[in-house]
């Protein structure tokens, strides 16, 4: 999934934003992000999705196994789930330079045609 410019590039869509922010509402997310090469648009046939989220209720390291896995399948694509606690101090600031965010509290922000 993700739709291939004429650069060979792919894009963060409609459709994958509102795809990831089904699957990460229905488990708890107040706050979900994309990061990484699909926000940069930088994207490629073998990329992956990463994803940074914020969840109202701490999820056990199996929990976030099953929605990464669930997310996977949705999208046909590799994805990368990290939470907000578990980001490295040191990969922080890299993060969230590139982050698009596509949902918060509540409030969808998926971006037409990013970028």
């Amino acid at each position: 999934m993700g739709q291939a410019t004429a650069r060979g590039m792919y894009t963060l869509t409609e459709k994958i934003c509102e795809t990831i922010i089904r699957v990460l509402t229905q488990n708890d997310a107040e706050r979900i992000a994309v990061f990484g090469s699909y926000a940069r648009g930088e994207a490629g046939p073998e990329s992956d999705i990463d994803i940074l989220v914020r969840f109202g209720r701490t999820k056990s390291l199996l929990q976030i196994v099953r929605i990464e896995d669930e997310l996977k399948a949705a999208l046909h694509r590799n994805v990368d789930l990290v939470t907000e606690k578990a980001v490295s101090p040191y990969l922080a600031d890299t993060i969230h330079r590139d982050e698009v965010v596509i949902y918060d509290a509540g409030r969808s922000r998926v971006p037409p045609s990013y970028p």
